[in-house]
């Protein structure tokens, strides 16, 4: 799935967008958690989903400060993001790691738009550089951890 969060023309759609995204990535890092057979690389992933549980609450606040709407919940976009785990899951632990790689190469692409927004404010810029930086190191070990199993 190709993201297109971080080319909205104003903060308040990004900010919007991205907290659509951190709800999906959520939803597929719990589906994840519930899947995999080995527990040590299931403690891995919990600490990476409260990562995106952290970019969360920054996110919502950023929402209070710019007038941009917080959705409660994810999106369509959901059943993608989760729905490639299930598939995955047939396959054992190596498939649903690489699924959630596919997962994290939407939000490092997502947090790399949304660092160079036009209408960053230099607070939120810092939370999307860090979220970035956060988002390369999930996808880094899923990359890793895949290819070794």
């Amino acid at each position: 799935m190709v993201t297109t969060v971080g080319t909205e023309s104003n903060i308040e759609s990004l900010v919007k967008n991205l907290i659509l995204l951190e709800r999906d990535a959520i939803a597929a890092y719990e589906n994840t958690i519930e899947r995999l057979s080995d527990r040590t690389l299931a403690a891995q992933v919990e600490e990476f989903r409260r990562d995106h549980l952290q970019h969360l609450d920054v996110l919502q606040e950023i929402a209070a400060e710019t007038g941009a709407e917080a959705p409660a919940e994810g999106d369509m976009k959901q059943m993608l993001t989760t729905g490639k785990i299930m598939l995955a899951d047939l396959m054992g632990d190596a498939a649903i790691l690489k699924a959630m790689k596919t997962n994290e190469d939407d939000t490092v692409t997502a947090y790399e738009r949304a660092s160079t927004h036009a209408d960053a404010l230099p607070k939120s810029r810092a939370f999307f550089e860090k979220a970035l930086a956060d988002e390369q190191r999930h996808r880094e070990w899923m990359q890793r951890t895949s290819e070794a199993l």
